[in-house]
C-alpha cells in the first residue's frame, strides 16, 4: 500500500482544482457541476462547498448523477448493480457541464455518464474533472480537463480514495 495523497495534500489539490474551475468559468452563470454516483459525489461535494466559500453569493447549480442503468456491463455477469439517487433539479440545456469523478480509469463510467446526462438536456459543452487520472488504462478516448494527480499504475493495482465522512480519513492510496 502506497499513499498517493495524504489528507493535507488532498485538501490542497481540491483547492487547486476549484481555482482552475473559477479561472475557466468565472461566475458560473452558464456552468453546472454534476458529481457521479457513487464515489464521485464525495469529491463533487467538496468541490461545490469550496467553490461556495471562494465565490460567496454566487449561484452554482450542482447535481448528482447515477449511471447504473447506462453502464455497458449492466446485464452482464453475476454482479448486482445497485442504483443510487440521481438529483438534478435543473436543465442542462445549453449549459457548460463539469462532470466530476474520483478516479478516471478505463473511461467507461464517463461514457455512461454522457449517455445518462442527455436525459436532462443537451449541454453546450462537457468537461471532466477527475481527482486521479490512471492515464495508461484507458479503453475509450476520454481525457480529463482538470486533474488532481496523474498516476501510472499496473492493471493489478487499485486506487482507493478514502473520505473522512465515509472512511474516517481523507487519503488516496495505491493498493497492490
Amino acid at each position: 500500500m502506497k499513499t498517493i495523497l495524504n489528507g493535507k495534500q488532498l485538501a490542497i489539490t481540491i483547492d487547486r482544482l476549484c481555482h482552475q474551475l473559477i479561472e475557466n468559468h468565472l461566475q458560473f452563470e452558464n456552468t453546472v457541476l454534476i458529481g457521479l454516483q457513487p464515489r464521485g459525489i464525495y469529491l463533487s461535494d467538496r468541490i461545490y462547498e469550496t467553490l461556495k466559500k471562494l465565490l460567496p453569493g454566487t449561484a452554482i447549480h450542482y447535481g448528482k448523477l447515477d449511471i447504473t442503468f447506462y453502464r455497458d456491463d449492466f446485464n452482464k455477469g453475476n454482479t448486482l448493480h445497485v442504483p443510487n439517487e440521481t438529483n438534478i433539479d435543473f436543465s442542462i440545456e445549453n449549459k457548460k457541464v463539469v462532470l466530476i469523478d474520483d478516479v478516471l480509469y478505463t473511461g467507461r463510467t464517463i461514457r455512461s455518464a454522457l449517455d445518462a446526462m442527455l436525459d436532462f438536456g443537451r449541454p453546450a459543452s462537457v468537461e471532466l474533472l477527475a481527482l486521479i487520472d490512471r492515464r495508461f488504462s484507458r479503453q475509450l478516448p476520454i481525457q480529463p480537463d482538470y486533474t488532481g494527480r496523474t498516476i501510472d499504475a499496473f492493471i493489478s493495482q487499485k486506487v482507493r480514495v478514502l473520505w473522512e465522512q465515509r472512511d474516517g480519513k481523507d487519503e488516496v492510496i495505491l493498493v497492490d
